[in-house]
């Protein structure tokens, strides 16, 4: 029998960061056997101290084929564990230290505009996540909630308009972010009692994604990339609900890609068909990664 590739994943106790190297470790689960060990370094203030934790917790765990790590934060305990372990670092996202130092480098392409040629950088589209679309009907209606951040502003009561018109008919599951502003939710439950809401602080890691996979429709706000991807990745039917845009950017002009190859419906386009598009294909993103990682290191 074929061991199992042993990965540890190095965690900054940012939710979105986890999700990225969750996505991978999942996805190269679904393809050869894995054993996945945690090393957290949430909390571990200062380069110095965060390289030593790392160092010091690694000797619970066996010895690692695989880093993966997301997040600033972590890269020099990546960039050292991989050293001492002799293991294949995979940094997942544009690195703050040198590229050359980890043996592989995915990153989103609105990280990459002009991606140099390296052969140890793999440009994605958008971040990885854990969701993987399930086979057969799909009926599930869910809307996720961002917030403000730096490309984009609030607008609660344009919100609130466009969402009771999404929701006049089927039943509507509904979730925010932790960018969500103060009493947006509640707000929802006043004036449109009818959607079922899920405050994010109450639900599961695998409730997004488990959710997400059976939904055939999904609305996202244009602020929330990272679940912009993830609805992508589900195959639903994905459309943007309205949100203020301040100024330009790569993120906001890769949205504009999306919408314009037809993944993804702005409201306002909604609005004139009732319809959303059909999107070209699902994104795989993280089991295209994966099968790139296992040919290149196992």
């Amino acid at each position: 029998m074929t061991p199992p590739l042993v990965i540890w994943l190095l965690c900054d106790g940012k939710p979105g960061h986890e999700n990225q190297s969750l996505g991978l470790a999942d996805a190269l689960a679904r393809q050869v056997p894995c054993e996945v060990h945690r090393i957290s370094l949430a909390g571990k203030r200062g380069l110095i101290r965060r390289v030593k934790f790392a160092l010091a917790t690694s000797g619970n765990f066996p010895k690692p084929d695989l880093i993966i790590a997301a997040g600033h934060a972590t890269h020099p305990a990546l960039f050292w564990l991989a050293r001492k372990h002799h293991a294949r670092s995979i940094v997942l996202m544009k690195p703050s230290l040198l590229m050359g130092w980890f043996d592989l480098c995915i990153a989103p392409s609105h990280d990459f505009p002009n991606p140099p040629q390296r052969g140890n950088l793999l440009v994605s589209r958008g971040a990885l996540n854990r969701v993987a679309p399930v086979s057969g009907e799909k009926s599930g209606q869910l809307i996720l909630i961002g917030g403000p951040s730096a490309n984009h502003g609030w607008d609660g009561e344009k919100l609130l308009a466009a969402l009771a018109e999404i929701t006049a008919s089927g039943h509507w599951q509904l979730t925010d972010s932790r960018r969500t502003p103060a009493g947006f939710l509640s707000a929802i439950g006043q004036s449109l009692p009818a959607i079922e809401i899920f405050p994010h602080q109450e639900t599961t890691p695998d409730w997004l994604p488990g959710k997400l996979a059976a939904a055939a429709e999904a609305w996202v706000t244009e602020d929330s990339v990272s679940m912009i991807y993830e609805a992508l990745s589900s195959g639903a039917k994905t459309g943007l609900l309205p949100v203020p845009e301040l100024g330009t950017s790569r993120v906001l002009r890769g949205i504009g890609e999306l919408v314009t190859a037809g993944f993804l419906t702005r409201f306002s386009d909604w609005e004139k068909s009732r319809t959303l598009t059909t999107p070209p294909e699902t994104l795989r993103e993280a089991d295209r990664c994966a099968a790139e990682v296992i040919c290149r290191f196992t």
